[in-house]
């Protein structure tokens, strides 16, 4: 089988039909309750989280949520999380640890929504302290990145003990339109860029970023969904059992460390 380029998989997880957080939600987890609002602004759709079941476990979940046409994006924001919606993330992980509850979040956006309102009611923050709050967390906390993960929007909900990446999922620093249009002035050069930015599954594996691959059939997750939700279901609940025998100390340590040697040589 023909290895796929970094620009192949770009296009695969950006894929309409590619499934979203709601059907991982639904088909790997039972009894999911949706949760919503920061109790601060508003309730943001672009995320979505609540309480959940994993073989008897109690867990929480959280997603970034596309829609999977034109209707649907409108009202997800296409997958691009305002802060409200970062700080309903916060307030669902904060109630996970006072009741003791592992953290499962879905990762795919294509980054923060950048536009005015967003920044004025302060998106750099809303982020940022999710970046800092996580890292502190005393339970287990795994993230999956489904299809997109760019730029902070991602990296608000994957500061965590784990990172599981679908083999067709990309993660990098933004997109690589945005990549190419600071890097080159082109943003048509977006092809050559994704394959600079070593965003794909199997390179960020070999630097570390990323701790496990779940693969995929040839077109896509889409293509054997219950095959690919199996899958990942088992590498979670090993992986959940695993962080669950560490200590609230230990967990915290080594989250620190590991975040520490991320990017060293």
């Amino acid at each position: 089988m023909k290895t796929k380029s970094a620009w192949e998989r770009v296009n695969l997880a950006r894929k309409t039909e590619r499934p979203k957080s709601l059907d991982y939600i639904n088909n790997i987890f039972t009894n999911f309750i949706e949760l919503h609002g920061d109790r601060n602004f508003g309730d943001d759709k672009s995320i979505v989280g609540g309480i959940a079941e994993l073989d008897g476990i109690p867990v929480t979940v959280i997603g970034e949520q596309k829609g999977k046409n034109a209707k649907e994006n409108i009202e997800r924001n296409f997958g691009m999380p305002n802060p409200e919606g970062y700080r309903k993330a916060l307030r669902l992980m904060k109630q996970a640890e006072k009741f003791n509850r592992p953290i499962i979040t879905f990762i795919d956006t294509p980054g923060a929504y950048p536009g005015m309102g967003a920044e004025e009611r302060g998106q750099g923050e809303a982020i940022a302290k999710n970046l800092f709050e996580m890292s502190e967390l005393k339970v287990p906390t795994i993230s999956i990145v489904i299809g997109e993960g760019s730029s902070g929007g991602a990296l608000a909900l994957g500061v965590t003990d784990i990172i599981i990446m679908l083999e067709n999922a990309v993660y990098s620093i933004l997109s690589p339109e945005g990549f190419a249009s600071i890097l080159y002035k082109d943003a048509s050069k977006s092809q050559e860029a994704a394959e600079k930015m070593k965003i794909t599954s199997t390179e960020l594996r070999r630097l570390g970023v990323i701790d496990s691959i779940v693969k995929e059939p040839e077109g896509g997750a889409q293509e054997d969904f219950k095959k690919v939700c199996n899958d990942l279901k088992n590498m979670i609940l090993k992986d959940i059992n695993r962080l669950s025998k560490k200590s609230q100390e230990e967990l915290v340590e080594q989250r620190y460390e590991k975040y520490r040697k991320i990017g060293g040589i």
